[in-house]
């Protein structure tokens, strides 16, 4: 019987693993450990490994929501920190891959049903041609994908660091709250969870409401049944916002296979992100609104994308 090689989506809040068969797409024992109850990585993933029956793996492709091109990793939203040919050895690998969180949800794409796609609005995909996928969670992370005659090469980037463009008044307010709290405001400052609570706390403040929701989820449980106007509108605005972000990397990248929109958060807000401006902003690009309206955008509502593309980065001879 083949050895189970592991595979791990580690963010900022969870750390999820599972076993594959090389080669194969069959995860099983997937299980979601929460990042704080663990002092560095490998704790957690000899955690995981105990919890597990059959032999130990010495075959490993885990995914981080940080840069990844040195040999010292050190997660942007939690403190975990480790060199990877240290780790490797720690944990007993003979092949270990380490690649961003994006990377692995572009690579996952390819291996999700239709039935876990959900359209937004008009356009269509482009096949042979660049994709796009963007989704906020505890940041915001970006990548793209692109066809080759073999394999997905996998376009990894840091996009979400690049700075927030407001495009209306409002937003120019909104920029001047972020700045006054943050400094320099990137795109993923006002599109995570956390900058979902600043904005319904922001607008609180502009409107002279008390600020009585104290957590993102909060915000959105709050928002989906329209049981408070602020949280409501706050939650249209991030995904308009979304929007005019999401079209901008489209437009950078020439994203005509379409754009994929994964993440913790969108899944929850599905009904309002449907009725908001998210599609009108994204196509709202002057001369290029015709190109950027006939661009597919869907919301990724499968849970384990970036599993499934840790599972194709480990034999991928692209991914490196």
């Amino acid at each position: 019987m083949t050895r189970p090689a592991l595979v791990g989506d580690i963010g900022g809040t969870n750390a999820r693993f599972a076993l594959v068969t090389p080669g194969a797409f069959d995860l099983h024992d997937i299980q979601t450990l929460a990042c704080a109850d663990h002092a560095n990585l490998d704790d957690a993933v000899n955690a995981y490994l105990a919890s597990v029956d059959g032999e130990r793996p010495i075959e490993a492709c885990l995914a981080f929501a940080c840069p990844v091109h040195d040999d010292e990793i050190k997660m942007t939203n939690n403190p975990w920190r480790f060199s990877k040919n240290a780790m490797k050895a720690r944990l007993g690998l003979d092949n270990f891959k380490v690649i961003n969180d994006f990377t692995a949800m572009a690579l996952g794409l390819p291996h999700i049903p239709d039935e876990d796609l959900v359209n937004l609005g008009n356009g269509h995909s482009e096949a042979g041609r660049a994709r796009l996928v963007i989704g906020p969670g505890t940041g915001l992370g970006l990548a793209g994908l692109a066809p080759s005659q073999r394999f997905w090469i996998p376009l990894s980037a840091e996009g979400g660091h690049a700075s927030f463009a407001p495009v209306d008044d409002f937003e120019i307010r909104l920029l001047q709250w972020f700045r006054g709290r943050y400094g320099r405001v990137s795109i993923e400052r006002v599109l995570c969870g956390q900058g979902l609570l600043d904005i319904y706390t922001a607008m609180c403040e502009f409107e002279g409401h008390d600020c009585g929701l104290r957590t993102p989820a909060c915000v959105t449980e709050a928002a989906r049944g329209e049981q408070d106007t602020v949280a409501y509108q706050a939650v249209l605005r991030f995904c308009k916002i979304l929007g005019d972000a999401t079209g901008d990397a489209a437009l950078t990248l020439g994203a005509r296979g379409g754009v994929y929109l994964c993440g913790g958060i969108l899944p929850r807000i599905l009904d309002i992100l449907r009725i908001s401006d998210f599609r009108k902003a994204f196509a709202d690009k002057g001369r290029m609104s015709p190109y950027n309206a006939d661009i597919a955008t869907w919301v990724v509502t499968a849970k384990w994308t970036g599993l499934l593309g840790a599972a194709e980065a480990l034999h991928n001879e692209e991914v490196t």
